[in-house]
């Protein structure tokens, strides 16, 4: 079925529109969108890491919400801007201008629909400036719309308690925290018999990083087989603890975001004469749902 990892009763387009219409304070219900990517991660892992990941995690995240807090995920965005790899087969990219207005249209429509708290949960670090200009975009045009993005392990977890200091400082790419999680999540993917060590060389700017790199890069830039990270040490017991502190902690962050309030401003920055239309609402569907 469509939801995936996230619990069907938490899968907002498994809701009639009427069911929709009819939500009790739409306003203060958390809409969650997982945003990842189709990209290679080595020899050993899935094109489909990026998305898995997001996407496991806030279903795990939902499942541990208690019944008396209202959010509901969205289907997750799984192609990303990932033209980083794009010398390895496998890579499906989208643009950056492409994946901005697809989180500008699908801001547009729960805002119509009557939500104003949009939580966006990144697992591909190669796409957070085109989803930050699009809540930016969005908070102009709507002052009394919330819009936070962060990235999957952006957040309280245990990751790093299983890595030695060389993957802390310098691991970004389908290293060791990557594949125990995948190791949990979706083990008959992962070929640990394939698996590689590779890291990128210091970057010779110490005064801006001595660790990891400062310049652009693509990912063919630091060896043919598109780690950058050791995976090696990964463990389904150590994704199985990762997956649960993550969880715990965005579970955490969707509660929040109900309770939060935020400064409001009642006029648009901008705005778009094809969003102006009519939208039923709670009054539409309670008449029509009333006998005849």
């Amino acid at each position: 079925m469509l939801h995936g990892y996230i619990p069907a009763n938490r899968f907002l387009p498994y809701l009639s529109w009427t069911d929709i219409a009819t939500l009790e304070d739409k306003a203060n219900t958390v809409i969650v969108l997982p945003t990842g990517a189709i990209e290679q991660h080595g020899p050993h892992l899935p094109c489909a890491v990026d998305s898995v990941i997001s996407s496991g995690v806030v279903g795990h995240a939902l499942a541990r919400l208690p019944a008396e807090i209202p959010a509901y995920a969205i289907p997750p965005i799984t192609y990303g801007k990932s033209d980083e790899h794009l010398h390895f087969p496998g890579t499906l990219t989208l643009t950056g201008e492409t994946l901005l207005h697809t989180i500008l249209e699908i801001g547009e429509s729960l805002y119509r629909a009557g939500f104003r708290k949009f939580l966006m949960v990144n697992g591909h670090g190669g796409q957070p400036q085109p989803l930050q200009m699009a809540m930016r975009e969005l908070r102009l045009r709507h002052g009394d719309m919330i819009i936070i993005m962060q990235d999957t392990f952006k957040v309280p977890n245990c990751a790093e308690s299983f890595m030695d200091e060389k993957e802390r400082q310098m691991a970004m790419h389908a290293g060791h925290a990557e594949t125990a999680l995948m190791l949990a999540l979706a083990p008959d993917t992962v070929q640990m018999e394939k698996a590689v060590a590779n890291y990128p060389p210091a970057f010779p700017c110490p005064t801006l990083s001595s660790t990891r790199p400062m310049a652009a890069w693509a990912s063919y830039d630091f060896g043919p087989s598109g780690v950058i990270g050791d995976p090696l040490p990964s463990t389904p017991e150590q994704g199985e603890a990762i997956l649960e502190s993550l969880a715990i902690s965005w579970a955490q962050v969707i509660t929040e975001v109900h309770q939060m309030t935020w400064v409001t401003r009642a006029e648009p920055a901008w705005g778009k004469g094809q969003w102006q239309g009519k939208v039923l609402d709670q009054n539409d569907a309670a008449s029509l749902l009333q006998p005849r």
